[in-house]
């Protein structure tokens, strides 16, 4: 597994914070999971680390619960990974049994998830997904497309943005909301951006026929619930999404939601469309969780898509800011998205871990009037939605950041001495 251990030795280029732990407050954390409707009514799965004296073959790792009301669950023994589980149809009765191996309470795992403390002898969470390929949708949300179009005419130049805002706002953004993707209203507005020279790459994929799915982390790269997200250090304009991730099966059904940051790095994005790869996906640039909720007759993706999904970043300059994802403006239905990430021309026979987007990119200026936002070092990201609780990380540079070491050979490894 990887050194839990921190170096605080942070890359100058990204603007440091203090020194301090990183974590989430497990007190405000539980009064989430346990609020009426909120994760615990529900049948939930995630992936934490669980120490050695706690495994039945005596070698600790990642190990699939469920977690309850009344406790922390071993699921090891009915799938060695969350892809076989998401695979069963009947994992919602499965995570109801009563003869299941009581490993933590969850109070336990929420104190021991933060980085600063994260030490093999604690259970912690883990991202949820693991041989599931991680992609993400981009510009699903008519005001988080503008905020695209607007990277791209400043060329990654954070200082022009707020008059491209101004200009933009002005002359497309009341259109765009109310716009069906790929319909014959879009084709015609298409037709009178361009006339106007208006038109960009991200109004195609934001209003045109075929979505923006790119891949996000590799397999097994996310990082969990209190762990450290890394925005590189070259990177002066960048910022938290916040976002509702599917757990999709191999067949496409859509067995679960939880929470994700799809980390980007705007001005590299900005500067140009092909190094999309480069702004999204780097060391620990991808978090999910805490847990999956399974969808259920109680509790239905539509049920999920009237909520919103709230993003606070509090840093410790003592910047605040805060704002929301509506998911219920969203431009493009989830099962669209799902059904145009995979079927005929493409399957995942791991299962699909896929971000649905968001309306809401911080912009409020942090430094000079006109800077817009960007990350410091040690910045508390919080993202919650009440039925599927709250995903805490700490922001650090990539660079200092422990290396992604747990991959596909190293987990199969550890479940072979765990048999």
């Amino acid at each position: 597994m990887t050194d839990p251990a921190m170096t605080t030795d942070l890359t100058a280029g990204l603007v440091p914070g203090v020194a301090g732990e990183s974590g989430s407050d497990t007190a405000a954390d539980l009064e989430v999971w346990g609020s009426p409707g909120g994760p615990l009514d529900g049948a939930l799965v995630a992936r934490i680390t669980l120490p050695a004296d706690r495994c039945l073959a005596g070698v600790g790792g990642p190990t699939p619960v469920t977690i309850r009301r009344d406790g922390v669950f071993d699921l090891l023994p009915f799938g060695p990974t969350m892809a076989d589980l998401l695979d069963r149809a009947d994992l919602p009765d499965l995570v109801r049994r009563t003869d299941l191996r009581r490993v933590a309470d969850l109070a336990e795992v929420l104190a021991g998830s933060p980085a600063a403390v994260r030490s093999p002898e604690r259970p912690a969470f883990l991202a949820p997904f693991d041989l599931a390929v991680v992609r993400a949708c981009g510009v699903t949300f008519a005001e988080s497309l503008l905020e695209r179009v607007i990277e791209e005419g400043a060329r990654g130049d954070a200082s022009r943005a707020r008059a491209l805002r101004d200009r933009l706002a002005g002359s497309i953004g009341a259109d765009l909301g109310t716009i069906v993707p790929g319909s014959s209203a879009a084709s015609a507005l298409k037709a009178e951006l361009i006339a106007a020279g208006l038109w960009s790459q991200y109004l195609e994929v934001g209003i045109g026929p075929d979505a923006e799915i790119f891949t996000k982390a590799p397999v097994l790269a996310s990082v969990g619930h209190g762990d450290r997200v890394g925005v590189r250090s070259d990177s002066a304009w960048n910022n938290p999404e916040p976002e509702v991730v599917l757990a999709v099966d191999p067949s496409g059904r859509i067995v679960g939601a939880t929470l994700g940051n799809d980390v980007n790095l705007r001005d590299i994005e900005g500067r140009s469309a092909l190094l999309l790869p480069t702004a999204k996906d780097n060391n620990a640039s991808s978090s999910i969780g805490p847990a999956i909720r399974l969808f259920e007759p109680s509790f239905t993706l539509d049920d999920l898509m009237a909520t919103d999904v709230e993003l606070t970043v509090e840093g410790r300059d003592g910047f605040r800011t805060s704002g929301r994802n509506r998911l219920a403006r969203i431009s493009r239905d989830p099962r669209a998205l799902v059904a145009q990430a995979m079927g005929r021309t493409h399957q995942y026979p791991d299962g699909l871990a896929l971000f649905l987007g968001t309306m809401f990119v911080p912009t409020a200026d942090r430094g000079d009037p006109g800077s817009g936002f960007t990350h410091h070092v040690g910045d508390r990201v919080r993202i919650t939605n009440p039925l599927l609780g709250a995903l805490t990380n700490e922001v650090g540079a990539t660079e200092s950041l422990p290396p992604w070491t747990v991959g596909i050979r190293a987990l199969w490894a550890n479940l072979d001495a765990r048999r």
